[in-house]
């Protein structure tokens, strides 16, 4: 996780200039609100999954983007990846603790939209 956005911390007090183009918290922002990223925080919520588990619980997601989203989403920090040194080698992820701080409003947001639907809109 070394060089992760998080590691990156404002002075005390002071705050990241958000709307500049060059703030880190923009790419980290983008990461998590990507068409992929909010699925994969919300299906990491309750339980490490491997790969293969990931790419079963969101549906309509491609090895590649699902391997693009982890890996941004490791590097900045908010998911850690074991592997486990066998053939084939045996991947799992799960949330760190910045992963499931900005992941629980992404899940009651979830919760609340589904609440909201009806029945015939859910899916």
């Amino acid at each position: 996780m070394a060089g992760g956005a998080q590691h990156i911390q404002a002075e005390a007090g002071e705050r990241y200039e958000v709307f500049h183009t060059d703030c880190p918290a923009r790419d980290v922002v983008g990461h998590v609100t990507s068409r992929w990223g909010v699925w994969v925080l919300i299906s990491l919520r309750s339980n490490d999954l491997r790969f293969y588990e990931l790419r079963e619980s969101i549906q309509g997601i491609s090895e590649k983007m699902l391997a693009q989203t982890l890996r941004a989403l490791v590097q900045d920090g908010l998911v850690w990846r074991e592997v486990e040194p066998t053939t084939p080698p045996q991947v799992t992820y799960g949330l760190t603790e910045f992963g499931r701080d900005v992941g629980e409003p992404l899940t009651e947001l979830f919760d609340r939209i589904t609440r909201r639907l009806s029945p015939r809109n859910a899916g």
